[in-house]
């Protein structure tokens, strides 16, 4: 006879949900019935559990698991001075890029999202640009508009949001819609020169308190003076890796914040930027 919580298990994996398997590896004296029992958790849905019968514990458990996937961690929790103990193997799905515009450096990027294991999504408002052909790797290719798209999209902190968009505006329309998200990551590209012109923007004319800037990478990558849209590509996966891993590695963005007057291209000179 088929296991229902396996079952339930592999499908929860295969559909790339987030999903911790909860075992109950000590129990001693009143816990003793629950030894070996096993339970799935998810974020946001009930547990699938085959009647632990622990009393309030059970809603301490679930949450304690909870938080486990939050922060993509196995754990082994102790409970009652060590007569309980619930091992937490985490399940998470894999991380979303999301690629605002689907220009030049589009392409590598989504080449390198897909070889890191990222989910890839691909997002412009042009068909000729937006499509299976252009980009046979991604997962999903939308030829849909950007704010909208971006507004009714589940971003959550296992999305990583790269803007690559063609202009001031897109960009611009872009942010204020995942600026207040829960997104992991929001990276956009551009000069020094474009990136302070769309922070004023959004500042000064749709009112955006500052602060809520800082969390954005611009111009976006780590600083390994990359030209071509291969190279930006790579810095921007790697700064991408780099926080999503917890790294040490040092952004552009940081670097420039700390001294405005580096050059944003090294070998071009100040001019460029």
């Amino acid at each position: 006879m088929a296991d229902p919580l396996l079952e339930r298990l592999l499908a929860s994996i295969e559909a790339g949900q987030a999903v911790a398997l909860v075992t109950v590896v000590k129990a001693r004296g009143n816990f003793e019935h629950a030894l070996g029992k096993r339970a799935l958790i998810w974020p946001d849905n009930v547990a699938f559990s085959p009647q632990w019968a622990l009393g309030p514990l059970e809603a301490q458990i679930v949450q304690d698991a909870r938080d486990c996937l939050s922060r993509r961690q196995p754990q082994l929790l102790t409970y009652q001075e060590g007569e309980l103990e619930i091992f937490v193997e985490v399940q998470r799905r894999p991380p979303t890029l999301i690629i605002v515009g689907a220009g030049h450096v589009a392409v590598p990027l989504a080449q390198l999202g897909k070889m890191i294991d990222f989910e890839v999504v691909v997002l412009d408002d042009r068909p000729l640009y937006a499509n299976q052909k252009r980009f046979p790797m991604a997962d999903r290719v939308l030829a849909q508009p950007f704010a909208e798209t971006l507004r009714q999209w589940p971003i959550d902190e296992d999305t990583f949001l790269v803007l690559v968009t063609r202009g001031h505006s897109h960009d611009v329309e872009s942010l204020l819609e995942v600026v207040d998200s829960p997104a992991r990551y929001i990276g956009m590209i551009g000069s020094k020169r474009r990136v302070k012109a769309v922070f004023e923007l959004l500042e000064k004319e749709k009112g955006i308190d500052p602060a809520k800037l800082e969390r954005v990478y611009a111009p976006i990558g780590l600083d390994i003076g990359a030209e071509s849209p291969s190279e930006i590509a790579i810095g921007v996966i790697a700064e991408i890796i780099n926080v999503y891993r917890g790294g040490r590695a040092v952004s552009l963005s940081d670097a420039l914040r700390a001294d405005r007057r580096l050059a944003l291209h090294p070998a071009r000179g100040k001019k460029a930027d």
